[in-house]
């Protein structure tokens, strides 16, 4: 299947704030997303990892700074203009969101009933084609109650997929997995990587799939964000 290859496109985090009444959870946060490469938000539960995603695309406002998304403000922008930016994105949520009413070809192919003029024949085979690129093939009638967690996530990643992002944005995309599956996860995020060229941001508490997937790692704490060249002692002090 032929994806999206980005091209010298990057996403730019500047001076980032929020806080929650009293508490802060991003304190002035910057960071880029280079082209091709996968930034991995490394950081323990509850620091404001998901926050980061939401506000990077608009889903939660700052109180300051900035994002920059292809050369375009997301905080400067109006209503439909976010919606553009918001369709080079694929976002895999934590809990992946799926619908237990639709079978896996229906959530998949969600995203292109609602946003593209695809026709049904179209649309099929490209859901096909996208549950092999994860390693679904066949799936198709399946519904979420009979998948275990891991293909849940798999699925949320096609859905993800399904519009050909030129971004990937993950949400804790290993927690809770079994070895096996986790390492099947961290394989597939790593090939789109690499074979298609997605840029993304990863956020997670795992210090193994960190280093596994992220060619550029940050440690997310006290609302502070730090590049880590090594990490070790920095992740538990």
């Amino acid at each position: 299947m032929q994806l999206y290859t980005s091209g010298g496109c990057v996403i730019e985090v500047k001076e980032i704030s929020k806080r929650f009444e009293e508490i802060v959870v991003l304190d002035h946060v910057s960071f880029t997303v280079p082209e091709a490469k996968l930034v991995v938000i490394l950081g323990p539960s509850g620091t404001g990892k998901t926050v980061l995603l939401k506000s990077i695309i608009g889903l939660s406002a700052v109180d300051e700074g900035e994002v920059i998304i292809d050369g375009q403000s997301v905080q400067k922008s109006d209503r439909n203009q976010i919606y553009e930016l918001r369709q080079k994105i694929g976002f895999v949520f934590q809990g992946t969101a799926l619908f237990d009413s639709m079978n896996v070809r229906e959530n998949v192919a969600l995203p292109l009933v609602e946003h593209s003029s695809a026709s049904t024949r179209e649309i099929r085979e490209k859901v096909s084609r996208i549950l092999e690129i994860v390693g679904l093939p066949g799936k198709e009638s399946m519904y979420p109650r009979a998948l275990s967690g891991g293909m849940k996530r798999l699925v949320s990643i096609a859905r993800a997929l399904s519009l050909d992002p030129k971004y990937l944005f993950y949400d804790e995309p290993t927690t809770g997995l079994d070895p096996v599956m986790k390492d099947r996860i961290v394989k597939l995020i790593v090939n789109l990587r690499k074979d298609y060229r997605k840029s993304g941001v990863v956020v997670t508490h795992d210090l193994e799939t960190a280093r596994a997937i992220g060619d550029i790692l940050y440690m997310l704490k006290n609302g502070r964000i730090a590049q880590l060249d090594k990490i070790g002692k920095e992740y538990y002090g």
